[in-house]
């Protein structure tokens, strides 16, 4: 029997629309419109293909975009300038500055520079922070995508082994964290860790995230696991994959996401989620999460 499909475009549409009614009574009923602002500095072409992404996103479900499309040549200082504006702005409840950076722009110095309460991205120190001691507000997003996959296909983590591979600090540190919070035994597996394939195959959930091309094999898979596959990587004939083999899993797993079409799409879904619940807090309609 082969595995189910989790179709992460249907799940992330339902989101977005789940939103869109959302702004829509948020607007009629406070006169709240939600604004994210995108910072792009350079011409990356797979930044620019992200950023259209949310820009749509945004436009779908009736978030006001806000986007700021800077030269390679831009300074640290000047960066720092429009952050600071995007700062003091009510319309702007979510701040993005669109990764990677152009070199001699000081990353860690930007990320700092973006309030906590607008950081859409979850990636501020201090919302790391509350995500580790369990009071999160502003989630990381393709972490949070990778959570709200596991619910909508029926995956409880609860009492179950969780294999993460990769520790980075945008997916693989985050997820683990709030895989631990749904109650899973959670193992963080990376370049270094021996025997690689036996560590993953104790997975009753595996994620993926180490940007490696169909690293992990169908034989290095328990049978039954669930698999979300965060990996999106071009091959050398222009077709994407994700860091699992996807055609060797399908047989023994219960359920994977595809790649393209499985996490992708919610990302930038739990984006405007973040602007959205932000959008909330900072208009006094809820508290903190």
């Amino acid at each position: 029997m082969m595995g189910r499909i989790i179709d992460g475009k249907a799940i992330a549409a339902e989101l977005r629309e789940e939103l869109r009614r959302e702004v829509g009574e948020l607007r009629s009923r406070h006169g709240l419109v939600p604004g994210l602002a995108v910072v792009l500095v350079g011409e990356d072409p797979a930044s620019q293909v992200y950023v259209r992404g949310k820009e749509r996103a945004c436009a779908e479900v009736g978030v006001a975009s806000f986007g700021h499309h800077l030269p390679e040549s831009t300074t640290t200082g000047e960066l720092l300038d429009l952050i600071g504006r995007l700062a003091c702005d009510p319309a702007v409840h979510g701040i993005l500055v669109q990764l990677p950076l152009p070199a001699g722009i000081d990353e860690a110095q930007v990320l700092l520079a973006i309030p906590p309460g607008k950081d859409a991205d979850g990636f501020h120190p201090l919302n790391v922070g509350q995500l580790a001691t369990g009071s999160p507000t502003f989630r990381p997003c393709t972490p949070w995508g990778v959570m709200h996959l596991l619910r909508k296909a029926g995956v409880d983590p609860k009492g179950k082994e969780a294999v993460v591979l990769g520790r980075s600090n945008i997916v693989g540190k985050p997820v683990a964290m709030m895989l631990l919070a749904a109650h899973a035994t959670v193992t963080i597996v990376h370049s270094r860790t021996a025997d690689l394939a036996a560590q993953v195959r104790r997975g009753d959930i595996v994620v993926a995230a180490v940007g490696r091309p169909r690293l992990v094999r169908g034989d290095w898979l328990k049978r039954g696991a669930v698999v979300i596959d965060v990996g999106i990587n071009r091959l050398a004939d222009g077709k994407l994959c994700g860091d699992v083999h996807f055609e060797e899993a399908l047989p023994v797993v219960e359920a994977i996401t595809p790649v393209p079409g499985g996490v992708g799409p919610m990302t930038i879904a739990m984006l405007v989620k973040n602007t959205v619940e932000g959008a909330k807090r900072q208009s006094g309609l809820v508290g903190p999460v």
